[in-house]
């Protein structure tokens, strides 16, 4: 009989992780052999179970989702994880692409496509759903903004200056706007409203 698939769910809601688990336990071969509820528990829980597939939720308390997935590549490269979201939003798709993710799932999927989804990546394939991969091809060609670039651009949406940027990073004024320069290149836009507009709409920030 061959070996189950081994998956660790990490979800900061018990609900969820708990729905999520009852669903793959009707799975022949799959079995669920960790939970974690943040950024911190994911890496210690993949760490000590070593499991085949990781189904990662985008967002958690700790750090986001995508901090656990760059985590959990730099210790195990081969690591296969899927990304869970309520949101199909641009920005998180192709950053969860282009740190390694195998998949990226909305959570209205259902038991069988997931199942399905599973069994996919396990057997070394993508996982982005149609509608999804149009998204990652449509912005394919841009880099995605790296985590420096992010915090600042939340601090251009704080109505911030490139000095005050830099001194609250401990950075120079001329390093920030470099920072700025390359945010509003990489977002296609050509001022900081722009980049902000852009920012919520791609997924990049939220809404306090």
């Amino acid at each position: 009989m061959a070996e189950k698939i081994r998956i660790l769910i990490v979800d900061d809601h018990s609900m969820v992780r708990m729905g999520m688990a009852s669903l793959l336990a009707m799975e022949a071969d799959m079995e669920v052999v960790a939970e974690a509820e943040d950024l911190a528990q994911a890496v210690g829980a993949f760490t000590q179970s070593r499991p085949d597939v990781t189904l990662m939720d985008v967002r958690m308390p700790g750090g986001s989702g995508l901090d656990a997935l760059v985590r959990i590549r730099a210790v195990a490269p081969e690591a296969r994880v899927v990304m869970l979201s309520t949101f199909d939003l641009e920005e998180p798709i192709l950053a969860a692409y282009a740190a390694g993710a195998c998949g990226y799932l909305l959570k209205s999927i259902r038991g069988a496509e997931l199942a399905a989804a599973i069994r996919r990546v396990h057997a070394g394939e993508l996982c982005f759903p149609p509608a999804l991969q149009r998204h990652v091809a449509a912005r394919g060609r841009t880099k995605p903004l790296t985590p420096r670039e992010v915090e600042i651009l939340d601090l251009i949406r704080r109505g911030f200056s490139n000095k005050e940027i830099g001194q609250m990073l401990g950075i120079t004024e001329n390093t920030a706007k470099f920072h700025v320069k390359a945010i509003l290149a990489k977002l296609e836009v050509t001022d900081r409203a722009e980049a902000v507009a852009a920012a919520f709409e791609r997924g990049l920030l939220q809404v306090d």
